[in-house]
C-alpha cells in the first residue's frame, strides 16, 4: 500500500488492508519503528500473529534505555503502529517477509507520550490545520558513499551531475529509488553531487508528516542498499576537510485546499503576503532553531563559507549564497510555488526540523512580520561593513552558540514542548562538552612540534 504518513489510528479499512497485503505478500514479521529525540531510527518486530493486539492496545517496551524518552521510574511505554505506513521491506527474503510501520508511542494510561518526535510533529501540523492551512515539503538529502564507517575513504572523483565512470555509484542510485518506490516513495532527482563520492537524492514533495517518515525511511533505504553493495553511506554533515558537505535543503509550502497559499499572481515575485511573513519568520528565528535543524557538533563544519552552505541570514530569489532561496515562478506552475529552506542537514531528526520551520514561519504569519529586501549579490563576497548596512546577520558558529540560543527561545520551548526542549538541550551540552575536552589531531600537528 502507498505510505501515506501517519494520521494516528486509521479506519478499519485501512487496517483490513493491511491484513490484506500482508497475506498476498506472505509477510511473517512487522518491524515496529520509531526515532528517539535525535532522530535515531529505533525498532522492534513482533510476529503478524501479534499484529491485530498491537493495533487495539499497542505493544509494550522499555522506554528507559531510549535516548531521551523516560526514566527508570516511568520506563513503560506503548507503541501503536500507524496502519497508514505499513510497507514491505524490500530488502528483506520475499519469502516469509519483513514489512514495517511507523508507531505512535502513548503512555500506559493512553496519552500520548510528550517525548515521542512524531507526536510534536503531529501536534503542530494539528494547530496549522485549525488555521485551514496544510504544509509540504520536499527535502533534497545529500550523502556520501565510503569504503567503510572506519575511514572516510570516496570512490570516485567525480563532481555535480557528472555521469561518467567517476560516479562509481549510478547503480546504487538506482536500486535505491527502486527500493523506494517499492515503498511508496517517489525521487524527482538523484544526481552525483559537487564532492567527491557525493550524491543527492530529491524527495517528491509530500505533507509534513508523510515527508518525515519517508526522510527516515530513506535513510535507512540508502544505507541498506549502500551494504548489499559492501559500502558504507553516511548523512554526517562534513565527514571531509576541505570539500562539501552534506544539506538538507529543504522545500517547504503551505495550501489551503488545492490552493496555494505561498502564490500571488499579482505581485512582482509572485509571493503572497502570507509567504512573505513565513519568510520574515524564518529569517527572524533562524538562530534560535539552527540547533533543530543542524544538530550535531560536526554540522557546524559545514556551515561555514566558501562551500555552498548557508551562514548568512538572508534571502533572494536567484542567489543560493542565502539562508532563504525563492525558485523562480514558472507560468502555470502555481502549485510549485515554494521556498527552499537550506541550513538544515541530513543528519537532522525530520520531525523536530520540520515542526521549528513550521513554527518559525507561522509566527511570521501570525504577527506579519516585515520581511527584508532580497539579497541578489553574493553575500560570501560581503565585506563585514557591507553585511552590517545590509542587517545581514550570521547563523550560529558552533553546537553551544545554537544550544545557547535555543535555550533562551520561547518558540522552540512551545514548539517542542518542555520534555522534548529540556531533555535536547541536556543531550546537547553533554555532547559538546565530551567534543571540547577532546585533543584532535589538528592540535597535535600544529602545537605539539612548536610549544
Amino acid at each position: 500500500m502507498n505510505d501515506k504518513g501517519g494520521n494516528g489510528m486509521a479506519g478499519d479499512d485501512v487496517v483490513d488492508e493491511v491484513f490484506k497485503e500482508i497475506e498476498e505478500k506472505n509477510i511473517r514479521f512487522i518491524q515496529l519503528w520509531f526515532t528517539d529525540i535525535l532522530g535515531q531510527l529505533k525498532s522492534f518486530a513482533i510476529h503478524v500473529d501479534e499484529l491485530e493486539g498491537a493495533f487495539a492496545e499497542g505493544m509494550g517496551f522499555d522506554g528507559s534505555s531510549i535516548e531521551g524518552f523516560a526514566r527508570i521510574d516511568e520506563s513503560d511505554m506503548l507503541a501503536k503502529p500507524d496502519p497508514a505506513t505499513f510497507q514491505a521491506l524490500p530488502w528483506r527474503p520475499r519469502e516469509k517477509g519483513v514489512a514495517r510501520m511507523f508507531c505512535d508511542i502513548f503512555q500506559p494510561d493512553g496519552s500520548h507520550y510528550e517525548g515521542d518526535p512524531r507526536y510534536i510533529l503531529k501536534r503542530n501540523l494539528e494547530r496549522l490545520k485549525e488555521k485551514g492551512y496544510t504544509m509540504y515539503v520536499g527535502p533534497e538529502l545529500e550523502y556520501f558513499y565510503f569504503r567503510d564507517d572506519k575511514n572516510p575513504e570516496t570512490l570516485d572523483d567525480g563532481g555535480y551531475f557528472d555521469l561518467t565512470t567517476l560516479d562509481a555509484a549510478s547503480d546504487w542510485r538506482r536500486d535505491t529509488i527502486l527500493a523506494l518506490e517499492e515503498m511508496g516513495i517517489y525521487v524527482e532527482y538523484s544526481h552525483h553531487e559537487v564532492a567527491p563520492s557525493q550524491h543527492e537524492i530529491d524527495l517528491r514533495y509530500a505533507d509534513a508528516l508523510t515527508m518525515a517518515d519517508h526522510v527516515m525511511t530513506t535513510r535507512m533505504v540508502i544505507k541498506e542498499i549502500a551494504r548489499k553493495h559492501g559500502v558504507y553511506a553516511t548523512f554526517m554533515p562534513k565527514p571531509i576537510f576541505g570539500v562539501n558537505g552534506s544539506g538538507m535543503h529543504t522545500h517547504q509550502s503551505l495550501f489551503k485546499g488545492d490552493e496555494n497559499a505561498f502564490f500571488d499572481p499579482d505581485d512582482e515575485m509572485y509571493l503572497s503576503d502570507t509567504c512573505r511573513y513565513y519568510i520574515a519568520g524564518l529569517l527572524r528565528h533562524a538562530g534560535e532553531i539552527t540547533s533543530i535543524t543542524n544538530q550535531w557538533v560536526n554540522s557546524y563544519k559545514r556551515l561555514v563559507p566558501g562551500y555552498e552552505a548557508p551562514v548568512y541570514i538572508s534571502w533572494a530569489r536567484r542567489n543560493r549564497s542565502t539562508l532563504v532561496r525563492v525558485p523562480m515562478y514558472k507560468p502555470g506552475k502555481e502549485k510549485a510555488t515554494r521556498i527552499e529552506y537550506r541550513s538544515p542537514d541530513p543528519a537532522c531528526n525530520p520531525y523536530l526540523a520540520f515542526a521549528v520551520m513550521l513554527a518559525a514561519g507561522l509566527e511570521g504569519i501570525e504577527k506579519k512580520y516585515e520581511l527584508p529586501d532580497p539579497i541578489e549579490q553574493d553575500v560570501y563576497h560581503l565585506n563585514d561593513e557591507e553585511r552590517r548596512e545590509f542587517g545581514i546577520e550570521l547563523l550560529p558558529g558552533s553546537l553551544i552558540e545554537a544550544i545557547s540560543l535555543t535555550e533562551e527561545s520561547e518558540l522552540v520551548r512551545r514548539t517542542l514542548g518542555e520534555h522534548i526542549f529540556t531533555k535536547f538541550i541536556a543531550s546537547k551540552k553533554i555532547e559538546w562538552d565530551d567534543y571540547r575536552v577532546r585533543v584532535t589531531p589538528y592540535e597535535i600537528e600544529k602545537l605539539l612540534p612548536v610549544l
